[in-house]
């Protein structure tokens, strides 16, 4: 399984997997997990599934294990411990909550991609951490909404509980905003009817959908459709050949009511408790226009009754206790060339077209990103872990782990990222930051699409690597590689099934 549970402990017999499943739920509470599990089993399952159908039993009761996740809770105080029983011909999961048969159901997808058989076993499990996340990036490329519904039952199948939707950037604006209709108009987006429909999509499965609006940098989408809203001027020091989308001007009027409006907005739309603003990468927004926008957004989403989250860069605008920042770069992470030898050996970096004077002027752009995760720290706010290094998918794979008849198609996968290998992502672990605790609001992996084609270049992105990130959001421990490996191997049977691409590197040996 993957995550790997707390503990399991081995039990007599054997229970064959390869055969018709049906599911009985012991509460009406857990009708829709039924609902949700019954469609991912084999053909035959259901009522009068016959002799010899397994059956799967849902059932509300105590559990071992006691809710201690880390971190801030995306959906109220939810409790997703469960207890997992393998017998030769029933799986119970039990649990206290709907939320950890939710989960223990995600779990008996992954056992019965055992076949034919699997040992008998009891499977005692908890998350260590609560927000547990995936932001996709409809923004820059436009993803369906039966697309979004296979992403957020990706997402289930590996116990990630929130997905956080880009939907405004410089390529595009997916959400329909009532009051300004010209952000939408005559490009894909989501209807306020299809946004509810994924919203309850997604809380059958136990996950919370997170909207983000980017802002005050980001903008040229909503400057395209409203050219009259104020910017701010390109910085002296940027090179005249780089792009330069202008940042909103908090302090023009028009931009002022435009902001407070698509927020109130998109926060009257949203069901769960947050909606994220942006506030990464506002080149050319000088400090006191900066917080300006940070102070005037966080201000409309705690008046529209939802609770504000911001990039790191946020917390320039000042940060204080129960504030949350998503944490993703630092200049280390950002592994720019300071030489013109050093750009010519990056030939990721120069096929993206990117100059000695650009990558200059990029590190001094995020100069002060060395000194985010303090500030945040410091001012008693929260930590959403995205590195860079680890969790942003974008990045492309080595060429050395991809094999023969996925060269030409991963080749034109990925941001400008020194290119890594499966095993560097399944590395990482939270607790390298030095974290207490109370400093910690969770785990969220990345994808952008900046070069996509289609959904499976999502997919491939996400597959193999997204259960590594899982992994660590939710097992105690990071695994030996080896281990990893291994139930990483099976993964490939569940992928198979629900028709997802996925890059088949030569670092594991698939099933």
């Amino acid at each position: 399984m993957i995550p790997a549970p707390v503990r399991q402990a081995a039990a007599e017999g054997v229970c064959r997997t390869d055969r018709p499943w049906q599911v009985r739920a012991d509460d009406p509470s857990l009708d829709a997990t039924a609902q949700v599990l019954a469609p991912h089993l084999r053909a035959g399952a259901g009522a009068g599934a016959g002799a010899g159908a397994g059956e799967i039993v849902l059932a509300l009761g105590d559990v071992p294990l006691k809710p201690a996740a880390i971190g801030v809770q995306p959906s109220g105080d939810a409790d997703e411990c469960y207890r997992l029983t393998v017998e030769p011909d029933r799986i119970t999961c039990t649990a206290r909550t709907p939320q950890g048969i939710a989960r223990a159901a995600a779990g008996v997808l992954q056992i019965l991609a055992e076949t034919p058989e699997t040992p008998c076993r009891v499977i005692d499990d908890a998350p260590r951490h609560a927000w547990r996340g995936l932001m996709v990036d409809p923004a820059r490329h436009f993803i369906a909404p039966d697309d979004l519904r296979r992403l957020i039952d990706l997402a289930a199948l590996y116990k990630l509980n929130v997905l956080h939707l880009h939907l405004t950037d410089n390529e595009g604006w997916r959400l329909h905003i009532a009051t300004r209709p010209a952000l939408t108009a005559g490009a894909p987006h989501y209807s306020a009817a299809e946004y509810a429909a994924l919203q309850e999509y997604a809380a059958a499965r136990h996950v919370t959908v997170v909207p983000e609006i980017d802002l005050p940098g980001h903008s040229a989408a909503a400057l395209r459709a409203y050219p009259g809203l104020g910017t701010l001027p390109r910085p002296s020091w940027y090179p005249a050949d780089a792009p330069f989308p202008a940042p909103l001007d908090p302090h023009d009027p028009h931009t002022r009511a435009f902001i407070v409006d698509v927020l109130a907005e998109t926060a009257r739309l949203t069901t769960g408790p947050f909606v994220h603003f942006g506030g990464d990468e506002a080149l050319g927004a000088d400090g006191a226009s900066f917080t300006e926008a940070v102070r005037l957004a966080r201000e409309a989403l705690r008046v529209a009754g939802k609770r504000p989250i911001g990039w790191q860069e946020s917390s320039r605008a000042g940060i204080g206790p129960g504030d949350l920042a998503q944490f993703w770069v630092d200049v280390p992470m950002m592994d720019l060339p300071q030489t013109q030898e050093e750009l010519d050996a990056r030939p990721d970096l120069l096929a993206a077209g990117h100059t000695l004077a650009r990558t200059k002027a990029l590190t001094r752009f995020f100069a002060p990103t060395d000194g985010d995760l303090d500030r945040i720290v410091r001012g008693g706010g929260r930590v959403l872990l995205s590195p860079q290094s680890h969790l942003y998918l974008d990045r492309p794979y080595d060429p050395s782990i991809v094999p023969a008849d996925q060269a030409e198609f991963a080749a034109r996968l990925g941001f400008a990222y020194r290119p890594r290998d499966v095993r560097y992502a399944a590395s990482w672990d939270p607790s390298a930051y030095g974290l207490a605790p109370d400093q910690i609001m969770g785990v969220e992996a990345t994808l952008f699409a900046e070069q996509f084609q289609g959904f499976d270049d999502h997919t491939a992105l996400l597959l193999p690597r997204l259960p590594g990130v899982a992994e660590a959001a939710w097992s105690p421990s990071p695994p030996s590689w080896e281990d990893y490996r291994d139930r990483l191997a099976v993964q490939s049977v569940l992928w198979r099934e629900r028709g997802l691409t996925a890059l088949r590197s030569t670092e594991i040996d698939w099933r």
